[in-house]
């Protein structure tokens, strides 16, 4: 674990909000393998490989990980009508074939938990089950919210079998523009009563630390290598510096320093 604000903080928290893909689950991995080429397709054109678009797609992809698709695919219209003002540019279709794309493969690796061929823990990063077994044994209310369609979060989480884990599991709403990780913060802070200092957010993606940092949460920053699901990957850490995340680290295999970072806010 890599500490940029150390001490954190000497209070103990009593809730912790986690991200799901690529913080926790391994499940939709490579999903930006998915969206860059359906984006590049729509602004360029089928066939065409312009490098200009193709850098334009992977900036913006690293730029909103964490997001709710539907406001990437609203991003995706503006770049269309930019450039071919009579093509199609319907975000929710456009969200709808991506979704579709990307689930050739997570619907082939949930099968394989399904099947008995693979174990939850061949798609969980490294030390997640026991981290999220000790918060829940010290009495902390742990929380998903996700960009990901609710539906399949929650069948995601269940896969997996963390649901026991979790409060809450909220994931984006069907048919709505509306910010999950957003929402969740503002029902614990404002709803539950719970104080910044109490609260921590956990996830890979600049977006919830964002919004955790804005709150005075500690955050915790998963520069997850979601294929090794150990280790840190140096895009993510540089995304997730820039964000303002008080601490880094690839997976929870350190269980003491983590302990540290909730409960007694140094790691040295």
């Amino acid at each position: 674990m890599e500490w940029l604000r150390n001490p954190v903080s000497a209070v103990p928290v009593t809730a912790v909000l986690f991200d799901f893909d690529g913080t926790i689950s391994t499940l939709r991995c490579g999903w930006e393998e998915v969206m860059e080429p359906l984006m590049v397709e729509l602004i360029a054109g089928i066939g065409a490989d312009d490098e200009t678009v193709r850098d334009m797609v992977r900036k913006y992809i690293d730029e909103s990980t964490g997001i709710q698709t539907i406001f990437q695919m609203k991003w995706l219209a503006e770049q269309v009508r930019a450039r071919n003002p009579a093509a199609e540019q319907n975000p929710w279709v456009y969200k709808a074939e991506y979704n579709h794309r990307l689930m050739v493969s997570v619907m082939k690796r949930r099968q394989s938990l399904s099947d008995g061929s693979a174990n939850p823990e061949d798609f969980i990063i490294r030390g997640s089950r026991e981290l999220l077994k000790l918060l829940t044994e010290r009495g902390v209310s742990l929380y998903v919210a996700s960009g990901t369609d609710d539906a399949d979060v929650k069948q995601e989480v269940a896969a997996l079998g963390l649901s026991k884990f979790f409060t809450e599991i909220k994931g984006a709403p069907e048919s709505r523009e509306d910010c999950s990780k957003e929402s969740v913060i503002r029902e614990l802070i404002e709803g539950k009563g719970i104080p910044g200092e109490q609260l921590s957010v956990v996830g890979d993606g600049k977006v919830e630390i964002a919004i955790g940092r804005e709150n005075a949460a500690r955050t915790l920053g998963v520069a997850s290598n979601e294929k090794a699901r150990e280790g840190v990957d140096s895009v993510k850490r540089a995304r997730l510096i820039k964000a303002g995340a008080d601490v880094i680290t690839g997976d929870f295999l350190d269980i003491a320093a983590l302990e540290k970072f909730f409960f007694g806010g140094t790691g040295k």
